[in-house]
């Protein structure tokens, strides 16, 4: 995974430019969470086709994107969305996320295998307890906490309004702090999630919860 926000900006603009190389490092260090976002809307086995969906649009329209790499994200999971919900109404079926509260290619090249592994099934795990959140919630916990996007964006991508993904976000990450105080076992799965910078800056931990949900409701 890229080591800063420049050079993913500087990756995805020499992909414009028509850079396979470059591509594949874009698409390296996004999908991964990219992944994970979309198995919390269409659950396991479809992620892994409508995430290939999603790679198949981004590649075609790459060229009129335009902004840094906190936009693409957004850019990339916003298509990722949309291509979810699509599979999602031609199966005749809701979200795979839980709750009661309703809403809503390239390859890669060869990479450390094993290292990539291991870090799935720890973004797996700490997934399957965010899939227990109410949909609103569980999605604005994942753009903002698993992608890394910031209110504006993650807002931008649901068609909310970023005071009402932070709301959702501070209720999901309450939430997810009660369920690890009820099985302590579970905070292993949010601390083995790969460490993002500011808001990706740590590791997604119990005790980053409370210190999110702190920043999130200084923010409502």
């Amino acid at each position: 995974m890229l080591g800063d926000d420049a050079e993913l900006t500087a990756a995805v603009r020499a992909a414009q430019d028509g850079d396979e190389t470059a591509f594949r490092t874009v698409y390296r260090a996004v999908q991964p969470r990219l992944l994970g976002y979309v198995r919390t809307l269409v659950g396991d086995p479809d992620a892994e086709d409508v995430a290939s969906e999603a790679w198949l649009q981004i590649a075609r329209d790459l060229d009129r994107f335009s902004g840094d790499a906190d936009r693409f994200r957004g850019w990339a999971a916003r298509i990722a969305r949309n291509r979810a919900l699509d599979h999602i109404r031609m199966r005749g079926r809701r979200p795979a996320i839980g709750g009661d509260e309703t809403e809503l290619t390239g390859r890669a090249a060869e990479s450390d295998t094993a290292g990539e592994a291991i870090e799935a099934l720890a973004t797996d795990s700490a997934l399957s307890l965010i899939a227990r959140l109410p949909q609103d919630q569980a999605e604005a916990v994942v753009l903002r906490v698993v992608v890394g996007l910031d209110a504006k964006s993650a807002a931008e991508t649901l068609g909310k309004r970023a005071g009402a993904v932070r709301t959702a976000a501070h209720r999901g990450l309450k939430r997810l702090a009660e369920l690890l105080g009820e099985d302590p076992e579970s905070a292993g799965a949010l601390d083995a999630l790969p460490p993002q910078r500011e808001p990706r800056g740590r590791a997604v931990s119990s005790a980053t919860v409370t210190d999110m949900r702190a920043r999130t409701q200084k923010d409502m």
